[in-house]
């Protein structure tokens, strides 16, 4: 029998953002999962990267240090996620810290909008119930919300008060894809946008939106997600042939946040090496 292909999940996160494990536990389970790469890609975050390579080692794992960047296009979400940027770069660590500043503000006021109504929910619970300086987003609201009995769960929470339909959201800042995509590239890093079309999400960006994506420098599409329904992956695995991109996949993983599973989806081994090759920025941690 040929050697087994490696999996390799490139998409997951730690209650650094809105996971519910910390970064060690995080590698730990993709050991058990059989995943032998995993990127972190916390929300706007660099801060679990040390703790998870230190777990890789221990495991056995590789660790892709990752972020997931929140942009946002003609008022459309773009998620796009950052593969080994250098994490000292200053345009960059700039842009990532006004978009958390950003994100705690708006849960604040979420909270305090929710709180007049009387939802058992306050920013000082919030902010308690993370860990240390974790990314706030909404994912933490809900958890208080569903703590207080509120909700049965995150899902139930988001499909009510916390929808961006609901007289209770705040948006928050988000660069633009295009500008995202430039910073990391010049932080030596991979782009890569996450779940393009991932329509059960809310409304998606226009493909040429994509390709401006690209010509700053952007270096591949997520196909393979939950999220993904068949047309949606046949969609991007046509623009990812079109514009010679990477086509990476992954599972998207919350821990129990999410219904997710660590290797769900994953990228082809040839398919990461093509990624590698376009960082500069940031070493590979872990095994």
């Amino acid at each position: 029998m040929p050697p087994r292909r490696p999996v390799i999940d490139l998409h997951t996160h730690s209650w650094c953002s809105d996971g519910t494990e910390p970064p060690a536990e995080l590698v730990r389970q993709a050991a058990r999962a059989g995943v032998g790469t995993v990127a972190l890609t916390d929300h706007d975050v660099t801060t679990g990267w040390d703790e998870a390579g230190a777990a890789g080692r221990e495991h056995g794992v590789v660790v892709v240090p990752g972020i997931e960047i929140s942009c946002s296009w003609r008022g459309i979400s773009v998620h796009l996620l950052a593969y080994l940027p250098d994490p000292d770069d200053p345009d960059l660590g700039a842009e990532l810290a006004r978009s958390r500043h950003s994100r705690d503000t708006r849960i604040q006021v979420m909270a305090e909008r929710l709180a007049a109504d009387g939802y058992p929910v306050s920013y000082e619970e919030v902010r308690a119930a993370s860990p240390g300086e974790a990314s706030l987003g909404r994912p933490h609201l809900a958890d208080v919300l569903v703590a207080n009995g509120r909700y049965l769960d995150r899902e139930a929470a988001f499909a009510e008060v916390l929808a961006s339909s609901s007289p209770y959201y705040v948006s928050h800042y988000a660069p633009g894809p295009v500008e995202a995509v430039e910073l990391v590239v010049a932080a030596g890093g991979a782009a890569v946008m996450a779940h393009p079309f991932a329509s059960k999400r809310g409304r998606v960006v226009a493909d040429h939106a994509i390709e401006d994506m690209v010509e700053a420098g952007m270096a591949g599409l997520e196909v393979d997600h939950r999220d993904h329904d068949r047309a949606d992956r046949e969609r991007a695995a046509a623009l990812v042939e079109r514009l010679g991109l990477v086509r990476t996949g992954s599972s998207d993983y919350h821990g129990a946040g999410k219904p997710n599973l660590l290797g769900e989806n994953t990228t082809a081994p040839e398919e990461f090496e093509r990624l590698l090759a376009g960082t500069s920025g940031q070493r590979l941690l872990g095994a």
